[in-house]
């Protein structure tokens, strides 16, 4: 049997992501990411199923700033349509609620209904954790935003559903294992993840990059990390399209660690179908 840590309580999200990934797999509960990456590193489960980006909230900071140093590969991406109710003890009304608790990303995903409520808010480590305090609060003055099987486990009502600003909210999540697993390369659409840190000279990024343009590599996401206090180069997170074994993927990465200090495959993973869906 599968173990499988994710940050969060029964009934979030990444809760929700983990049973829809590994069905049968024993599910283990940590108070934050980097818990969940330990468990992994240190043998206690399996794999980490990790948020990394929110379509209205954009990146999960914290994960990115710990991917680096975890030592551990993506093997899988998972995106998960991000549904919030408002909840509360059961026979709370609308009128009654004071306080909403929630995430804070969360929070940020629902902002009309908070300021048409005009209600005080206040950060929870957990979207399900959220729905567990107001259940164990036992007060009509306070609800909570959470995914709707929190309102389920917990006994509370839904005072109003599908709160999300945006209906077509996702967050994407990421599978993480001790070793890597990188699939075949094949006709199946593949993506490839990979940190790297420039040298420290004029246009060392720019010239780094040239080669995914003219070996004709969509460069799906780049994102800059800072090392350090100093001012030296930034260390760059970033996903293509493609197979490290593709003649033209291979080109580009040639380029790249001319120009690089340091070249790391994260993992290379077939694309999830959600990923795939907008494109003609």
């Amino acid at each position: 049997m599968t173990t499988v840590a994710y940050q969060g309580e029964p009934g979030s999200n990444s809760s929700t992501a983990a049973r829809a990934l590994y069905p049968e797999g024993a599910e283990l509960a940590c108070t934050g990411f980097e818990q969940a990456l330990d468990a992994v590193t240190l043998g206690s489960a399996d794999v980490a199923v990790i948020p990394v980006d929110n379509s209205a909230a954009g990146r999960v900071a914290d994960v990115h700033h710990l991917l680096p140093e975890s030592g551990l590969f993506i093997v899988a991406e998972y995106f998960l349509p991000i549904r919030f109710d408002l909840m509360g003890v059961p026979g709370t009304s609308l009128d009654q609620v004071e306080c909403v608790r929630s995430h804070v990303h969360a929070l940020g995903q629902c902002r009309k209904v908070l300021r048409e409520g005009g209600w005080r808010t206040r950060v929870s480590d957990d979207t399900a954790g959220a729905a567990r305090e107001v259940a164990e609060l036992g007060d009509h003055r306070h609800a909570a935003l959470a995914p709707p099987a929190a309102a389920r486990l917990f006994g509370l009502d839904v005072l109003r559903s599908g709160v999300e600003d945006d209906p077509d909210n996702t967050t994407r999540f990421v599978v993480l294992s001790r070793e890597a697993e990188p699939v075949p390369a094949s006709d199946r659409p593949t993506m490839t993840s990979l940190f790297f840190s420039v040298r420290n000279i004029p246009s060392a990024l720019y010239k780094a990059l040239g080669g995914f343009a003219s070996s004709g590599v969509n460069l799906t996401k780049i994102e800059s990390y800072q090392m350090g206090a100093g001012l030296n180069a930034s260390r760059f997170y970033a996903e293509i399209e493609g197979h490290p074994d593709e003649s033209r993927v291979d080109l580009a990465l040639q380029e790249l660690r001319f120009f690089s200090s340091e070249v790391r495959i994260l993992g290379a993973y077939h694309a999830h179908p959600h990923r795939l869906s907008d494109r003609p």
